[in-house]
């Protein structure tokens, strides 16, 4: 239980650290493309001592997995701004309930639905409804611009992102990694995808004069690094604690990360709630509770 709950501090501790770069002039672009090697040297020291890290760009899976590297990226600098402009509990959210995505996948693609029932089916329409309602935001009426009455969409893009990784990730995971349980070298070599594509982009800009490096980046790039890796590491440890009970593990990280990032948000941000976004938190956790409750009791 203490990885589980190490896991869910260091997920909100990443929404944490995208909530203050504006209050300390951080540019978040630099910071999430630095932030990657940070991921990698944390990863290496968590090295399982049986395990090793080496990249054969000739295998079908190193590929596919620095493929999804760039997905990471783009994934990680939607959260970031939406963190910015939207809030942290909406994205958080928004993150969390793109569990739905994988699970649909499973359902559809993978045809894994003998186990699932209509309070299963019930969870996924109510987590479509949640995150719609906790991420609504009324247009103001005195000449706010048209890109601040568009920046609702920015969880849903998170929601719809952090799905399409994730459900990646686990088909990949299934299909290469676990049976050799090197899920973490596997993770090393996505990072390094992320690396790559990270600097190719932060390269150009820096060549066409749209960015110049900053050292609060570099700075920031720690703090963000360390809980970025941490978080998965303490989830897969997690998992392994309790069988790989996913159906037992992953509502309670989902539903952990939600409320304490909802009660940062409000204690420490002064993060403000409408009715429908409180109404769509409350959704949040009984949609996950329905999706995965024959692992909860």
């Amino acid at each position: 239980m203490i990885d589980l709950l190490l896991s869910i501090i260091f997920s909100v501790l990443l929404l944490i650290n995208f909530r203050l770069h504006p209050r300390f002039g951080v540019n978040t672009f630099q910071t999430i493309i630095l932030n990657y090697p940070v991921c990698i040297v944390t990863g290496l020291l968590f090295l399982p001592e049986n395990q090793h890290f080496s990249l054969d760009l000739s295998e079908t899976s190193t590929q596919l997995a620095m493929l999804l590297g760039v997905g990471f990226v783009i994934t990680f600098m939607l959260s970031g701004i939406s963190t910015q402009r939207i809030g942290m509990a909406m994205t958080s959210l928004a993150n969390n309930m793109s569990l739905v995505v994988p699970v649909i996948f499973s359902l559809v693609v993978l045809k894994m639905s003998s186990s699932f029932d209509t309070l299963n089916y019930l969870g996924l329409v109510l987590a479509i409804v949640a995150v719609a309602l906790s991420t609504f935001k009324k247009s103001e009426s005195d000449g706010s611009s048209k890109k601040e009455n568009i920046d609702w969409l920015l969880p849903i893009a998170v929601f719809v992102m952090y799905g399409i990784t994730n459900t990646t990730f686990n088909y990949l995971n299934a299909k290469y990694v676990t049976a050799s349980g090197t899920t973490i070298p596997f993770t090393l070599t996505i990072l390094v995808g992320s690396v790559l594509i990270g600097g190719i982009v932060l390269g150009i800009r820096i060549i066409q004069g749209k960015e110049k490096l900053v050292f609060k980046s570099l700075i920031a790039a720690i703090p963000l690094g360390i809980p970025n890796f941490l978080s998965f590491y303490y989830l897969l440890k997690a998992l392994d604690a309790y069988q790989n009970n996913g159906a037992f593990v992953l509502p309670i990280y989902n539903i952990g990360v939600i409320v304490g990032s909802a009660l940062v948000a409000f204690i420490f941000f002064q993060e403000k709630f409408t009715l429908l976004n409180k109404i769509g938190l409350v959704l949040a956790v009984i949609a996950i509770g329905l999706i995965s409750y024959q692992g909860l009791f």
